[in-house]
């Protein structure tokens, strides 16, 4: 694993780990101010701390699959039968899956985990000693496709640009730049602040620095006006989710950039997250609604009075017409061909 490439943020330890009878959670809202963990002793406390923003990007399906752990103790401790385990291990599934509906990765990662304990059970294997295995297989797994997806997207970078993201791009977005940047270029990142938790701000611009790539942090409503000056060159992000079909969700914010991107001729390049045969069109994303009440505030400072109405979809959606390319571990793909690839 390239750990020159990866901040603090984005090492697998600081994602989240296991330590005695609880999951330590590398706390996103404190960062960068303070690098703190919150301890979680209980699969509903890990559920918790996922919808209270604790965690984003990666780090909610890494939480759950050590909560998982957790549960598989408990299980083991109260049932006497395999089946019984399974249940219980299902159940748990459950409550952390309801946390993300919109990001389906970990779903799928759980689900995969959940196969891996039933093949492990069938052989007399223990959960318990199936899941922390299958928890550092799959995060270097992971990893790796991280490291070819950033290789792909350094690429798309050239000497001279200018890069806009949003919101916090995670291992990918953060490993191309600092490959770009290794790679010989002079490159600056713009990144909208994300409000109202600030996950540009805090999170993206201070990773970005510390794998030693230039950053400037802009407003949320500047991205037009930076485009329109003609210091960006590229506009790149994560994803949520990438339908078969090409529709890109990802957080709030991406939709209206690419729109102004698309008007200015800036190619958008999100990553992909992978394949996901239950998101075939639009028509199959949930797009997850997050409490008004938080639109009053940022990071919990509140901005207006409680009488006033707010809305907050947390995700927007950019049809494949805005997309020049997304980056997968396959290489960049058109968005319409995107079906055709078993994996990306």
């Amino acid at each position: 694993m390239d750990d020159d490439l990866l901040p603090f943020l984005l090492k697998p330890e600081n994602l989240a780990r296991i330590e005695g009878d609880a999951v330590l959670i590398g706390d996103r809202r404190r960062y960068p101010f303070a690098r703190e963990f919150v301890r979680c002793e209980t699969v509903d406390e890990v559920a918790e701390a996922i919808r209270a923003m604790v965690t984003q990007g990666s780090g909610p399906w890494v939480a759950a699959a050590h909560a998982m752990i957790l549960a598989a103790r408990r299980a083991e401790r109260e049932s006497g039968s395999d089946e019984d385990i399974l249940i219980r291990l299902r159940a748990a599934r459950d409550t952390l899956v309801a946390t993300r509906p919109t990001n389906t990765a970990m779903a799928r990662r759980l689900d995969d985990l959940l196969a891996a304990v039933r093949s492990g059970l069938e052989s007399g294997i223990p959960a318990t000693t199936t899941i922390p295995g299958w928890i550092r297989t799959t995060i270097g797994e992971i990893y790796t496709n991280y490291r070819l997806r950033a290789r792909f997207g350094a690429d798309m970078i050239s000497d001279g640009d200018g890069v806009l993201t949003n919101c916090f791009g995670e291992a990918a977005v953060v490993m191309a730049a600092a490959m770009a940047v290794r790679d010989g270029k002079d490159i600056v990142f713009y990144t909208p602040e994300t409000r109202p938790y600030l996950q540009g701000a805090r999170l993206t611009a201070p990773s970005l620095r510390e794998v030693g790539v230039p950053v400037k942090l802009i407003t949320d409503n500047m991205p037009a006006a930076v485009m329109d000056r003609g210091l960006i060159q590229v506009f790149m992000t994560a994803s949520d989710l990438i339908t078969l079909d090409g529709h890109v969700v990802n957080k709030i914010g991406t939709y209206q950039s690419a729109v102004v991107a698309h008007r200015h001729g800036i190619p958008f390049f999100p990553f992909a997250w992978g394949r996901d045969d239950r998101a075939r069109s639009r028509d199959d994303i949930v797009v997850e609604e997050r409490d008004p009440a938080e639109v009053r505030t940022v990071v919990g400072h509140p901005t207006t009075t409680d009488d006033i109405d707010a809305f907050y979809p947390t995700f927007d959606i950019t049809p494949p017409e805005l997309v020049a390319g997304v980056i997968t571990v396959s290489g960049v793909l058109s968005p319409y061909d995107l079906h055709r690839h078993r994996r990306f």
